[in-house]
């Protein structure tokens, strides 16, 4: 390839994180692995804690492995956020989503800002880890009345390999703290529950400059600088749906990984009453979109299950569950009674006893119920977001880890009864290796980086099969409960 940049793309996912390096000319796009490093949260006697540091050296680490790159982009999970003291330094390990602290805090904002106000405001879906939450929990502690600056995790470490501090917007955008319509932040809901918005660095969109290594990192990692750091979608969902393989045709998209995201790409929030009846987020994307989706539970069920059962052959583990009836046993995949790690094929067991349904026994019997269970989730979320935005598919496309699972896939595909397009598998890195390659004038416009995907990335189709009302019955049996 003639005139090829090398790009580090840093994808850190909930359970793992690696940094991946993408080569990148107006014709092709090529993506390898140049280190991947686990992701274990700590439980510590204050609760539940993310061991940033060690994320921080894998990501030295892969910078080490990646090698001489043109720019570095960093992705993650959203929502969480460490703070820092005024000399910049952290004050304290980084409190993870799952942990208890905002229980019933959600009550407490809605005295004074109520749920219809704060979502026809912000448009974010209710989620009890939403970071509003955590800020609002985090007043009964010492911590946030020491802090001078917060940052959303990918620009924690931004800052610390460039020293320079921003808050970049798509990632924002899932604080419920910005306002979708003016892509800015919500003063007047900040206002009223007492937020200081001072606390947050400027905010940057993707694309921006977002640095340069400092020599102590080029001196660690043996690279040559400059080397610029460049803002991407850095929610790693912005980057993934960035990275969908989509044309002209209408298309829902469902992200898959520890968590399923399943919605609509948009040119305008859904704020309607109905919709956050639903459940429906509109978080921000590339180019002025709007990421209009609902959260499912996703893939973390399985993982938890395979966890507790010991590590076994997961492809071994698929191939009986797909003898196992379709559709014998089905769990509400959105729950939060799913939400806390620990214990999953039993309290998968005791879901299916408790609405009188067959209890799954044996690994296979509870990972199909598990699959079926999503793919009947992302079924109601497809047809729930086309209803709630009168916006129409024809083809749904998955992205992420999910789409190795060839099951999952098909099932998906036979649940919604539309085709399914899988791949690419790392679309996160890929979001994120393209928007630095367009801040360099190697791509176009969205369109144009779709283009290059679906020229460059392996893709499989699924067909729907099978009976669809077993389905709607399916629905309709969990909608009774």
């Amino acid at each position: 390839m003639t005139g090829v940049k090398t790009y580090a793309a840093v994808d850190l996912g909930a359970s793992s994180g690696r940094v991946m390096v993408g080569r990148v000319d107006p014709d092709s796009l090529e993506l390898s692995e140049a280190h991947r490093f686990p992701n274990r949260p700590v439980r510590v006697p204050e609760g539940l804690r993310w061991d940033i540091l060690a994320l921080y050296a894998g990501v030295l680490d892969g910078l080490r492995a990646a090698g001489q790159v043109d720019s570095v982009g960093i992705d993650s999970w959203a929502v969480d956020y460490g703070l820092l003291d005024a000399d910049g330094a952290l004050l304290g390990n980084p409190v993870h989503y799952r942990d208890s602290r905002t229980e019933g805090i959600a009550e407490k904002v809605w005295a004074t800002v109520p749920a219809p106000e704060l979502y026809a405001a912000t448009g974010l879906q209710y989620a009890p880890f939403n970071t509003l939450y955590q800020l609002t929990a985090a007043r009964a502690g010492a911590q946030l009345s020491h802090a001078g600056r917060l940052l959303l995790i990918p620009d924690l470490l931004t800052y610390w390999l460039t020293g320079e501090q921003g808050t970049e917007l798509t990632n924002a955008s899932t604080t419920q703290l910005i306002d979708p319509r003016t892509r800015d932040w919500a003063y007047d809901v900040a206002d009223r529950l007492g937020i200081d918005l001072g606390l947050f660095a400027p905010l940057r969109r993707p694309g921006d400059p977002a640095g340069a290594l400092r020599p102590e990192v080029l001196e660690e990692t043996g690279l040559t600088g400059p080397v610029p750091v460049t803002a991407v979608g850095s929610h790693d969902t912005a980057s993934a749906v960035a990275a969908v393989p989509a044309g002209a045709e209408r298309f829902a998209y469902i992200c898959t990984g520890t968590w399923s995201l399943a919605g609509l790409e948009l040119s305008a929030p859904v704020l309607t009453e109905e919709s956050r009846a639903a459940n429906f987020t509109n978080e921000l994307g590339l180019d002025g979109t709007v990421r209009y989706l609902r959260n499912i539970m996703g893939l973390w069920l399985l993982q938890e299950c395979v966890r507790a059962w010991g590590d076994p052959d997961l492809g071994g583990l698929l191939l009986e569950a797909a003898k196992v009836p379709a559709l014998r046993s089905v769990v509400d995949a959105g729950d939060a009674a799913f939400l806390a790690p620990g214990r999953m094929p039993e309290r998968i067991a005791e879901a299916c006893r408790a609405s009188g349904q067959p209890v799954p026994s044996s690994p296979a019997e509870v990972t199909r119920c598990i699959l079926d269970s999503l793919a009947l989730a992302h079924r109601r979320a497809v047809e729930d977001a086309q209803r709630l935005a009168d916006h129409p598919v024809d083809v749904v496309h998955v992205v992420g880890g999910g789409t190795r699972n060839a099951l999952l896939c098909q099932l998906t595909a036979d649940a919604c009864g539309l085709p399914v397009v899988a791949g690419p598998t790392e679309a996160a890195a890929l979001g994120n290796v393209l928007v630095q390659a367009r801040a360099h004038g190697l791509v176009g416009d969205l369109a144009g980086m779709r283009r290059l995907l679906t020229r460059t990335q392996p893709l499989t189709r699924y067909e729907p099969q099978g009976d669809p009302e077993r389905w709607r019955e399916a629905q309709a049996r969990l909608a009774g409960r």
